[in-house]
């Protein structure tokens, strides 16, 4: 089996390129925007219309986001994107052109590069924007950073626009992903069943909410974020910028059902805390908010309210309303 050793870094571009090449992506659907350079300079250039261009980043390190027993490499393709992807989705843009930094060992399969690279053209194709170029280092951990550029037709969501007395809604069920991958790091996974393969789907495959931003931004909401560190973490860091509190009734939180089917008794938990979502948090006035959910959004929820108080303390109230303890605080580097 060849690895990247023996083709060396500038066969393995070449090979790449001829990957996004037979892929035949199309361009953004994006008014104005024609890729003038893509792979093969020193940089990519394109020329845009009018509208306020938005960039993101996201990194996927083995081991650390991800082990080869969890996700394979075609998903570790698809998911780096999708990240990138919900940021996007998050800010109310819609995506132009991405450009990739791989960081791989000689040792590593030239097979595993191009089972990466289909999963990010996957996700090229499925939301159409353009890979336009990148790099490629050598390094003793594997890791795929992409870079994603967007474009917002419209002003942009951002975290800072809550109002109190605003209602604080989600775009679709909690705890797949979290599911998922507690499911596949167990030594007493359950039957394969419909259920089990939804979580584990959840965990490697998430989908960003580009359409549901896009009607968010169509009705007039202002405030949103995106679920990548858990619900309770992002809604803080939401309140934070906004300089408010919140409040989140528990009972309201949708949960994924094959969660709370498999996984009962930490489902709760696992919806508030469990990260990797690409569900959208926002917020807006109650009665926008209540249409918005029930002409568009049958799978969300509204769940809270935004209060005025300590700016980024959310407090999580059971079902007679007292104080829920929450297990976990979300995700964070370093930590």
């Amino acid at each position: 089996m060849a690895t990247v050793h023996d083709l060396g870094e500038f066969r393995l571009i070449d090979r790449l390129s001829q990957l996004v090449e037979a892929a035949g992506l199309e361009p953004p659907a994006v008014g104005g925007f024609h890729l003038l350079l893509g792979i093969g300079d020193d940089a990519a250039a394109w020329h845009v219309g009018a509208g306020l261009l938005v960039t993101t980043t996201d990194t996927m390190v083995e081991d650390v986001h991800f082990t080869q027993t969890t996700t394979p490499w075609l998903d570790v393709g698809w998911k780096v994107m999708a990240a990138n992807l919900s940021d996007i989705a998050a800010m109310g843009a819609l995506p132009l052109c991405a450009v990739v930094t791989l960081g791989i060992p000689g040792s590593l399969p030239v097979s595993a590069v191009e089972a990466l690279y289909a999963g990010m053209l996957e996700a090229c194709h499925r939301y159409r924007f353009l890979l336009v170029g990148g790099d490629i280092v050598s390094s003793p951990r594997s890791f795929v950073t992409v870079a994603l550029t967007g474009l917002c037709p419209k002003h942009p969501l951002t975290r800072a626009s809550a109002q109190p007395g605003d209602a604080v809604a989600v775009t679709g069920p909690l705890g797949g992903s979290a599911g998922g991958l507690q499911l596949l790091l167990s030594d007493t996974q359950p039957p394969h069943s419909e259920a089990f393969h939804h979580l584990v789907r959840a965990h490697r495959w998430p989908e960003p909410r580009l359409d549901e931003a896009q009607r968010l931004v169509q009705a007039g909401i202002r405030c949103a974020m995106d679920v990548s560190d858990g619900l309770v973490t992002d809604l803080a860091k939401l309140c934070r910028a906004s300089g408010l509190s919140a409040r989140v009734y528990a009972a309201q939180v949708p949960v994924d059902p094959p969660l709370a089917q498999l996984i009962p008794t930490e489902a709760l938990q696992l919806a508030l805390n469990g990260g990797e979502e690409y569900e959208l948090i926002f917020t807006g006035r109650p009665a926008l908010v209540r249409e918005l959910i029930t002409a568009a959004m049958p799978r969300g929820a509204v769940i809270g309210e935004v209060t005025s108080g300590p700016p980024g303390k959310v407090t999580v109230l059971d079902h007679q309303g007292r104080e829920l303890a929450v297990a976990t605080h979300g995700w964070e580097h370093l930590r």
